[in-house]
């Protein structure tokens, strides 16, 4: 079904051109196959979301997550996105902004993690 989604290509698109900071830095180490030779998208459709990183063949997808994510009604509109894709099979691990500039390491460590099985969370 790939190609035949305009509007949600088009919105993809934008959203790679207007990264944020934590983005881009998440995005140069996950790009090219630079963790460990698993390969990731970014700003990926999947239904009605479009998913920050996504690796198709483990089925992850990494959201990085800025203030935006705080509210109730944020936290609950989360849980029904992450309810979605895990009903489409992905597992979702969630960063926040800060993390990826504090301790870009150990978030690299538990993407590995997930991506090899070793979390089953």
């Amino acid at each position: 079904m790939r190609g035949l989604r305009i509007l949600e290509t088009r919105r993809a698109r934008s959203l790679r051109v207007d990264a944020t900071a934590a983005e881009g830095r998440l995005w140069s180490k996950l790009r090219n196959r630079g963790l460990n030779g698993f390969k990731f998208a970014r700003q990926t459709p999947i239904g009605p979301y479009i998913a920050d990183f996504c690796c198709r063949d483990r089925k992850l997808i990494v959201e990085v997550d800025g203030a935006t994510h705080s509210t109730d009604a944020e936290v609950a509109a989360d849980a029904r996105r992450t309810a979605f894709l895990a009903a489409e099979g992905y597992s979702v691990l969630r960063v926040h902004n800060a993390e990826v500039f504090d301790n870009l390491d150990g978030i690299l460590g538990t993407i590995l993690t997930r991506l090899d099985g070793r979390d089953h969370l």
